[in-house]
């Protein structure tokens, strides 16, 4: 198994950035893909999953509104659109997948990771 994010970069206050997770060896449709952020000296922390088996999405209340979660179920990828964003949205940004019917947080709940993408939000 094998996901891989891609699209992170340096963009200014304001700015918007699609995130790319591509994954490859499960079964994509059978998956809820959380993607994680992490900031340095700060913990690994939730913003936005989807599972695909019922097509539900969420996001945290501090990204809610300018982070949407969608997937390309042709290409077994998960998208994170983003906007307006702001500097303390500054992180690594990881996805995971788990095996589960509903949304996970935890990290220890998912089964897969990839290994991130850096998104640098200048003020």
């Amino acid at each position: 198994v094998q996901l891989v994010e891609s699209g992170g970069d340096l963009v200014q206050t304001g700015g918007s950035l699609t995130l790319s997770c591509a994954t490859s060896g499960l079964s994509f449709e059978d998956y809820c893909i959380g993607w994680f952020r992490q900031a340095p000296g700060k913990e690994r922390e939730g913003v936005s999953c989807g599972c695909n088996i019922d097509g539900s999405t969420y996001s945290v209340d501090s990204v809610k509104g300018r982070f949407i979660i969608s997937s390309d179920n042709a290409r077994d990828t998960s998208l994170l659109h983003m906007y307006n964003l702001k500097p303390e949205d500054t992180a690594t940004y990881i996805c995971a997948a788990s095996e589960a019917t509903f949304c996970r947080w935890r990290p220890d709940e998912y089964d897969f990771w990839g290994r991130g993408t850096q998104v640098t939000v200048s003020s």
